[in-house]
């Protein structure tokens, strides 16, 4: 290192690094600035530091070079087992907890573009522990084990990672592509492991299950969840806060509704339209629009007849083993299709990145999961790279999109907007981060708060502003709901407005709330089949309470 800072200067060059100067080429910088410089530099530093507590070792008295290094030549840190296989990090969660070099682009108040999101709980709290530098480090430091002793079940990495809303944001705003949501969901499987989790990890991790059973009779599901007075109980028992709404379920599943349409496009292309649960169970007029524009692009849409999840919310309460085995079922059950080539179109944003991302973190050998994490797209992006010829109809309307933080940390949003440009819309692309919801994070009554605080940072108010006919696009079930629950509108997904546009013409439908026209036979739905449910219950209630009363006149 002597020799070479001896030649940079030599041609006059700087030995000072992008970011100032540290405590890496410290020992050298005489050569640059020159003694009486230094001394210049002393003088002033005692000035205003007598006691010399800042940046002590620095350009002043410098450490040398192979002094107070981070890492060092003993540095052996803890290489525990792991459900993820990081294989961007040599399969070592030690080394991708190395990611950080502290540049803070985390520590920021707002964003621009795709790169708006990271990282939205520090937007809220400016607390340098929910920073993507600070919850980094914290994980390094459990794995140096020096400060933190207590390894997975360290409650100061617990609660720094509890406020992480698994926005992905940091893996694609982050130089560095820092991914706290995945360092996350690895640690509380092992902080979990063996103990029970809170009643909410099982309330929404276990999305599926629930929206399965309840599927079977919707109406009394939304009867016992919509009412009020048990919804509160409800609440209560999801560990929900009672300010939010517990969304509605459909009174028919998108899949019960395309088994009785039948076929259509017969010995055309095959393209499967994966029925991810939250267009399956609560919004599945989003996975019937997306059939209507895949059929006029000339595909036929198959959709998988098994119940298949990916498993997204899983990932949040760190249930690694169910997801990996979600992920299995899908791999043998879609065998046949992934081994030809057939394109996978998911609509959801969450569910789409985790065939994108967490797929290949759990089963990077796997080449089965390679295959599907290649042949997976979102509807744009299909439309655009597999619909040759394709032109979407024109909509002349103005529309405000939000961008789900998956789609803009993962898939980007560069062929939605080409889409959008096709369409004719007059959009604007929201630099609003994390609506807040972030999954079931916003569901959560001890993160309510920050929730709200994270949507109406932008979003939200954007949201009221606009104006009544103004489309409100976005393709993410979570900020649907924070849309929906904190405004007066509905927002639409992608598939939703093409469809609009083929059915209702260049200038969409008169009037205000254009989203009406998609949402509101699911509305009329739910509200005729609780009412049907509320009648059975109020017959069934009536009728035990009349053989009571004849029972007991009997008995006297």
């Amino acid at each position: 290192m002597d020799e070479a800072t001896d030649l940079v200067v030599g041609f006059d060059g700087s030995l000072s690094g992008e970011h100032g100067d540290g405590q890496s080429k410290a020992e050298f910088l005489y050569k640059m600035f020159g003694r009486e410089l230094i001394e210049a530099f002393r003088e002033f530093k005692s000035i205003w530091d007598p006691d010399w507590k800042m940046n002590p070792g620095k350009i002043v008295e410098p450490y040398r070079i192979d002094q107070n290094l981070r890492l060092g030549a003993n540095y052996k840190p803890w290489e525990p087992d792991t459900h993820f296989k990081f294989p961007d990090d040599n399969g070592s969660f030690s080394h991708a907890a190395l990611r950080c070099v502290g540049v803070g682009k985390c520590r920021r108040l707002n964003g621009s573009g795709e790169q708006d999101t990271m990282c939205p709980s520090y937007m809220v709290t400016l607390e340098e522990k929910h920073t993507t530098r600070g919850r980094a480090h914290l994980l390094w430091e459990m794995l140096h084990g020096d400060v933190i002793k207590e390894g997975w079940r360290d409650e100061n990495v617990k609660e720094a990672l509890d406020l992480c809303l698994s926005c992905k944001g940091c893996k694609g705003d982050c130089p560095v592509n820092v991914d706290i949501a995945t360092y996350k969901a690895e640690f509380l499987s092992h902080y979990w492991e063996g103990r029970l989790r809170p009643r909410h990890a099982y309330a929404f991790g276990w999305i599926n299950k629930w929206a399965r059973f309840a599927s079977a009779a919707p109406g009394f599901a939304n009867l016992f969840t919509q009412t009020p007075g048990l919804s509160a109980i409800a609440k209560l028992a999801a560990g929900m806060p009672q300010q939010r709404r517990i969304p509605a379920f459909a009174p028919e599943t998108f899949k019960a509704w395309f088994r009785k349409r039948g076929p259509r496009n017969q010995n055309r292309a095959k393209v499967i339209l994966w029925p991810d649960t939250f267009n399956n169970y609560f919004k599945p007029e989003t996975a019937k629009a997306a059939v209507e524009v895949l059929e006029s692009a000339g595909f036929q849409v198959v959709v998988p007849r098994k119940d298949l999840c990916c498993g997204r919310p899983l990932y949040d309460y760190g249930f690694l083993k169910m997801a990996r085995s979600y992920l299995d079922r899908i791999l043998t059950t879609l065998a046949p299709e992934i081994d030809e080539g057939t394109s996978v179109v998911v609509l959801e944003p969450s569910c789409c990145s985790v065939f994108r991302d967490e797929l290949n973190g759990l089963m990077p050998d796997v080449p089965r999961a390679h295959k599907l994490m290649e042949q997976t797209f979102t509807l744009a992006e299909f439309l655009e790279k597999k619909a040759d010829g394709y032109t979407p109809p024109k909509l002349n309307r103005k529309a405000i999109v939000q961008g789900h933080c998956h789609h803009k940390a993962i898939m980007r949003l560069k062929e939605e907007e080409k889409v959008m440009d096709k369409l004719g819309l007059h959009y604007e692309i929201l630099s609003s981060g994390c609506c807040g919801m972030a999954g079931s994070f916003g569901y959560e009554r001890e993160k309510y708060n920050v929730s709200i605080k994270a949507g109406e940072r932008a979003l939200l108010p954007r949201v009221r502003k606009a104006g009544l006919s103004t489309f409100i696009v976005a393709d993410g079930f979570s900020c649907k709901e924070q849309i929906e629950q904190q405004t007066n509108r509905q927002a639409l997904h992608l598939a939703e407005v093409i469809s609009i546009a083929m059915k209702e013409g260049p200038y969409g439908p008169d009037g205000i709330y254009p989203e009406s026209r998609s949402t509101q036979p699911r509305l009329d739905g739910q509200r005729r089949s609780m009412r049907r449910a509320g009648l059975i219950c109020a017959s069934t209630i009536a009728a035990v309470a009349a053989l009571g009363l004849l029972w007991t006149k009997r008995k006297k």
